[in-house]
C-alpha cells in the first residue's frame, strides 16, 4: 500500500517561519495563531514545575560487564521506562566534536536562503525533506518551526534527491552521526529488554532491518510565544527517540505528567531519550509512549537533531506473550509496522490519538 499522498492544493499557502520572523511581527498570522484552549503555558524561572526530577542514566556504567553498577543501572532503567517514559542518558561515549558537528552543518542549512532549502521540499503526506510535516488541510493550525527530515536506514528508504549540496560535509557528517546514534539505540534496546526480564536480543531479533530517520527541528523566536506552539502535542511511533538539544537553545521540550506539562532542560552532552509507541504495545502498556511537545522562545531560536528508531515495515508487532496473561488481556491488535508508520505520517499530531490505531477496545476484549 502507498503512502497516501496529500496534493499541495489542499494545505494551503504554508508560510516560512524564518522568513516571518525576519520582519519581526507583532501580529502573528492566524493560520499560527492557536485556539485558546490549545495556547501553551510558559514558565518564568519562578513558575516553572519542577523538571529536575527526570531520571539521569550513566551509559557508562552498562559497559563495565554485569558488575552491582550494571544492575542497579538497569533497574534505574526499567523504572525510568516504567514511571517516566522518557530519561536522558550521559556519559554515552559519542565524542563531543561530533555533537558539535552536527549542531553546527544542521544550523548552517537552516540559514541557508529560503531558495536554496526549497530544493528539498517536503511533500504532504511524508515526512522527508524541508518544510511542514503533518499539515493535511487549509484550515489547520501550523506549528512555529520548520523541520528538515531524512530516512537513513534502511537505504532504500533514502531519496537521494533530498540530501544537500550545502553546506560542505552534511552528508558525511550525518551519515557518521547516525551510525553512532544507532549503535547507541541497539544498546539502549538491549538494556531495556534486561530491565524486562527478556533476553537482550528480543528487541533486534524481532526488529528486522530496524529503521532509522533524522529530523532537525528549527524554532526561530517568536514575538508571542504564548499564542503559538513550536510543535503540536504528541507521542513518537518510533521504538525510541533520541532527542539532541543544541548547545545555548532555550527551553522548549514539554512533557505530559500528572496532567501538566513539565518544561525538560537537557543536561549539556547529554541526549534525552523517550519511549515510543512501538515499545508500548510490544510491552502491553507497561511502558507507556509519553506527549509531549514544543514551545516557541521570544528571544532566542533553538535547535534540535531528533533520530527516530523503530522495527523494519515489514515487522508484525503485537503485545509480546510475556506481558499478556488472564489478569492481563491485549490492549493492542497485531498489526504490521509499515501500515502503522503510514497511519502515523498521513495524520496529523494529535496527542496519542494514533494509537487508537493498535488499541482494542473493550468491547472487543470481552467478547
Amino acid at each position: 500500500m502507498a503512502p497516501v499522498l496529500i496534493s499541495p492544493l489542499n494545505v494551503g499557502h504554508i508560510d516560512d517561519v524564518q522568513e516571518l520572523t525576519k520582519t519581526k511581527p507583532r501580529s502573528i498570522p492566524e493560520r499560527f495563531v492557536r485556539d485558546v484552549t490549545e495556547r501553551p503555558q510558559l514558565f518564568s524561572g519562578t513558575t516553572s514545575p519542577s523538571h529536575s526530577d527526570m531520571p539521569v542514566i550513566d551509559f557508562s556504567k552498562f559497559l563495565r560487564g554485569n558488575t552491582e553498577e550494571f544492575q542497579v543501572e538497569i533497574l534505574k532503567l526499567a523504572s525510568a521506562c516504567e514511571e517516566w517514559g522518557f530519561f536522558q542518558v550521559k556519559n554515552h561515549g559519542i565524542d563531543q566534536k561530533l555533537l558539535e558537528s552536527i549542531e553546527e552543518i544542521s544550523k548552517e542549512f537552516f540559514m541557508l536562503p529560503l531558495e536554496e532549502k526549497q530544493k528539498y521540499p517536503m511533500i504532504p503526506g511524508t515526512v522527508q525533506g524541508y518544510g511542514q510535516a503533518f499539515v493535511f488541510s487549509e484550515d489547520q493550525k501550523l506549528d512555529w518551526c520548520n523541520m528538515f527530515a531524512l530516512a537513513i536506514e534502511p537505504h532504500c528508504m533514502r531519496n537521494p534527491n533530498l540530501w544537500p549540496n550545502k553546506p560542505e560535509r552534511f552528508s558525511e557528517t550525518l551519515e557518521e552521526y547516525s551510525r553512532e546514534v544507532r549503535k547507541l539505540c541497539q544498546n539502549l534496546l538491549e538494556f531495556i529488554a534486561l530491565g524486562l526480564g527478556l533476553m537482550e536480543d528480543a528487541f533486534s531479533e524481532m526488529f528486522g532491518m530496524a529503521v532509522q530517520a533524522v529530523r532537525m527541528n528549527y524554532y526561530p523566536p517568536c514575538s508571542r510565544p504564548d499564542l503559538v506552539m513550536g510543535l503540536s502535542p504528541h507521542s513518537d511511533g518510533s521504538a525510541i527517540t533520541v532527542l539532541q538539544q543544541a548547545t545555548g537553545s532555550p527551553v522548549g521540550l514539554q512533557i505530559f505528567r500528572d496532567k501538566t506539562w513539565i518544561p525538560v532542560q537537557p543536561i549539556p552532552n547529554a541526549f534525552v531519550i523517550n519511549i515510543g509507541d512501538t515499545i508500548e504495545v510490544l510491552t502491553n502498556g507497561k511502558y507507556k509512549s509519553v506527549e509531549h511537545r514544543a514551545v516557541a522562545n521570544e528571544e532566542k531560536d533553538r535547535l534540535t537533531i531528533v533520530t527516530f528508531y523503530a522495527p523494519g515495515y515489514e515487522v508484525e508487532l503485537g503485545p509480546m506473550p510475556e506481558f499478556v496473561d488472564e489478569n492481563k488481556p491485549s490492549k493492542y491488535r497485531r498489526y504490521n509496522h509499515g501500515e502503522y508508520s503510514k497511519h502515523y505520517t498521513t495524520n496529523k499530531l494529535q496527542g496519542k490519538r494514533t494509537l487508537d490505531f493498535a488499541k482494542i477496545h473493550q468491547s472487543e476484549n470481552s467478547n
